[in-house]
Order: structure tokens, then sequence, then C-alpha cells
């Protein structure tokens, strides 16, 4: 009774243990490389691609297997309900026996098989197609990283910029608020310059709302625990030499680009296929070998057995001549979904020419937006500091005070907008080209393997 009363509190203390959540939980400091990395590690989408390849590869052993020996062990048994009679000068005899045993060996090996032959070529194909498609997935997930950690770059820096702002509007409002208990300033300017502060706090609570759901989408992302914390240690001004070097650094090539890879790995597959229906007009040799055991009783079937053994090997040949002109149609009609292939790859590849010469151009139009803002927020600062001073001195009123604030908090949230698109465009036309450096997170796209 006292143990028992002992194990419900216990249980009552782990339970409330449970629902405490603990202060200072654990907060992970990460690069972009650093959630790139991990991402291509444990984001469960890769470990499928993965599983796919080893899929593949285990259909593909199991053509080849075709090619060996098949064995297979039989048994028989029949039992006669009624024996055949025989009528021979008007005397009828009964024929057979009760029981007939049959257990053996039989054994087969194909020796001419051109189409099972051909097919072995499209196996390793496949194998291909599925590397390059857990590559493509590599690309795409590389590409929703990078763009998931700017936003979240852009939301931090968005918040500092505007709590700066917020800093320096509390502290007007409070220089007001002295100024008009000394009898120099209004009331009217005081209250405006604390609605000013005020105002600035939805904008705050927002950016932290934004700020939480984007380390919740990069860690979804990534693959890891939502309850461990992530803390970027970079800004969006850490890119700035960066970008400018990858923006006139750019190779437009799509050689890399995996759609049209898949393509091209699909227009070989339908021409692997067309060689194996082209094999279905030679004929098919396959050898064959049985050894069997039989025995005849009557009576019971579980006593009086009679083994005799026996055995045969033989040669098939199999040809099919006619067949209703299917495998004529069959080949034409391969032939025409590889025609198709080809047109469909000049097609992509101009609509994907298009996609890099707008995203070049997106770019380009990003870095002049940069400087330009670059330097706005120089010239917002100068002018917010003349205010400033003037303010100081009596001179300046408090509507150019606000209207330097607004428009240095505009200036600087643009420039950091600025930044974010130029990162995106790089990104996005990364992933078009399908350059993106895997090896350098430890992936080699050329012998992708699933160790998972």
């Amino acid at each position: 009774m006292y143990h028992r009363y002992l194990n419900k509190i216990a249980l009552l203390v782990v339970a409330f243990l449970a629902t405490i959540t603990p202060s200072n939980a654990e907060t992970l400091d990460v690069t972009l490389d650093d959630c790139i990395r991990i991402a291509l590690s444990d984001n469960p989408s890769i470990i499928v691609a993965d599983m796919e390849i080893q899929r593949v590869d285990y259909s593909k052993k199991e053509v080849l297997g075709q090619l060996f020996p098949q064995v297979n062990f039989t048994a028989n048994y029949n039992r006669t309900l009624a024996k055949q009679t025989m009528v021979m000068m008007d005397q009828e005899f009964k024929v057979g026996t009760d029981n007939q045993h049959s257990v053996g060996f039989q054994g087969s090996l194909p020796i001419i098989v051109p189409a099972l032959w051909k097919s072995i070529k499209l196996s390793d194909n496949q194998i291909l197609q599925h590397i390059e498609m857990a590559r493509s997935s590599r690309l795409s997930l590389v590409n929703q990283v990078k763009n998931a950690y700017y936003a979240l770059l852009l939301a931090r820096d968005s918040k500092r910029v505007i709590e700066a702002n917020h800093q320096t509007a509390l502290f007007t409002a409070e220089m007001f608020k002295k100024q008009f208990e000394i009898g120099v300033a209004t009331e009217y300017d005081a209250t405006r310059a604390r609605v000013a502060a005020t105002t600035l706090e939805p904008s705050i609570l927002d950016a932290e709302n934004s700020i939480t759901a984007l380390k919740l989408q990069l860690k979804v992302l990534m693959g890891m625990d939502t309850s461990i914390d992530i803390e970027p240690v970079e800004t969006l001004d850490s890119y700035k030499t960066m970008m400018y070097e990858n923006a006139l650094n750019v190779d437009t090539s799509l050689v890399n680009n995996t759609n049209i890879k898949q393509l091209d790995l699909q227009t070989d597959y339908l021409k692997q296929a067309l060689k194996v229906q082209k094999m279905s007009w030679f004929p098919t040799l396959t050898g064959n070998i049985n050894y069997m055991w039989n025995s005849m009783s009557n009576g019971s079937p579980f006593k009086n057995f009679n083994w005799n053994p026996y055995s045969q090997a033989s040669l098939a040949l199999s040809w099919n001549l006619f067949s209703g002109g299917q495998r004529y149609y069959k080949q034409k009609e391969a032939e025409i979904a590889v025609r198709e292939m080809q047109w469909q790859r000049e097609n992509l590849t101009r609509s994907l020419s298009s996609q890099v010469e707008t995203q070049i151009n997106t770019m380009k139009s990003n870095l002049k937006q940069i400087e330009s803002n670059a330097a706005s927020v120089a010239l917002a600062e100068k002018s917010d500091h003349i205010i400033q001073e003037s303010f100081k001195l009596g001179v300046g009123t408090f509507l150019q005070l606000q209207d330097s604030q607004n428009a240095l908090l505009g200036a600087r949230l643009s420039y950091y907008q600025a930044i974010y698109n130029l990162l995106v465009s790089q990104s996005d036309l990364e992933l078009v080209l399908g350059n993106a450096p895997l090896s350098k997170y430890g992936v080699n796209p050329e012998t992708i393997k699933t160790q998972k």
C-alpha cells in the first residue's frame, strides 16, 4: 500500500515536470552553410530520394537475376477416383493405379534472350534518372534554405532598424515631456511625440512574430527538432562583398540544369526502350532440365511407395513470326515518343534561357537599387543629424524631426530589402543553372549514394 502511494506521487511529479518549459532552452548559432549542410543531411525529402536510388538499384539486380538459372522444386499427388476402362474382345479391363506421386527439380536457363539483354540498359538508365532526381531535390532544398535564411536575416535587420527608430522616438517623447513640464513645449507636441513612439510598437511585434515563423520554417527545412532555438550569426551586410562578386561572375551555361538533364535521361530511356522493342523480332532460346521421382500404387496413399527416377533435358526455341502487327505499331509509337522528347528539349532550353536572362536583368536592377538605397541611407542619416542638432538649438520643429526619422527608417528598410531581393535572385538563378556547390556541403553530385 505504501509503495503504491509513492508510485502515484512519483507519477504526479513527472507529469508536472513534463509541463514545465525550460527557461534556458538550447540555442544553436548557425551560418547559412551550417543550415544547408544540416538540411542536406537530415531533411526527409533527401533521405527518401536516396532510398529511391537504392530501390531502383535492387530493381536492376532483379532484372540481372533473370539471366541466371531458375531452379524449382515441385511435388504433385493425384488420386484416381474412377479408373479408365479398356475393352478388348468383349472384355473390360480397369487401367491405372489409385495413387500417383511425383517429386523433383526443374531448372531453366535463358541462352538467347535479346530483349532481356537490352532491358538491363533500361535499369541502368533508371538509376541515373533517380540519381539526377536526388540531385534535383538537393538543389531545390538548397534554394529553399537560402531563401528562408535570407528572409530571416531581413526580418532580424528590419526589427533592429525599427527598434533603433523606436528608441530614438522614445527619447524624443521623453524630451518633449520634460519640455512641456517646464513650459517650453506645447502639450500637442508632447502628445504627438508619444504617439509617434507607440505607433512603432506593433511593427516590432510583427517583426518578432515573423522571426519566430521564419525560424520554424528554416528548422523544418533543416529536419531538426523545432524545440531547439537557432540564431543566425550573419546579417545581410555580411553578404555585401560576396553578392557583388556573384553578380559579376555568372556562368549562364545550362549544362548543369537538372530539368534538361532529366529530359535527356528520359530521352535515352525511350531510345533504349525502342531497342528493346526491336529485339522482340528476334527468337529466344531457353534450356530446360528436369530430374523427377515418380511412384504409383494402389490403396493407401501413405504406403506402398515405389520410387523410380527419371530425367530429361531440352532446348526450347521461340520465335514470334506474326502478332497482328502489334510489334510494328509499338515500335512506331516508341519512335514518335523519342522525336517528341527532342522537341520538348528544344522548347525547354528556350524557356530556361529566357528565365536566365530575366534573372540576370533582375540582379542588375537590384544592384542599382542597392547603390541607390545606400546613397539614400547616407543622405537620410546626414539629414537626421542636421535636424537633431537644429532641434537641440531650438530651431527645428517636431514635424521636421519626425519626417527625418521616418525618412531614415524607410531608407534603411529599403536598403535591406534591396539586398534581400538580390540574394534571392542569385539563389533562384543558381537553381535554374543547377550549379549550386553541393560538394562544398559534403555531397558528390556525380555519385550520390544513399547512406541512410
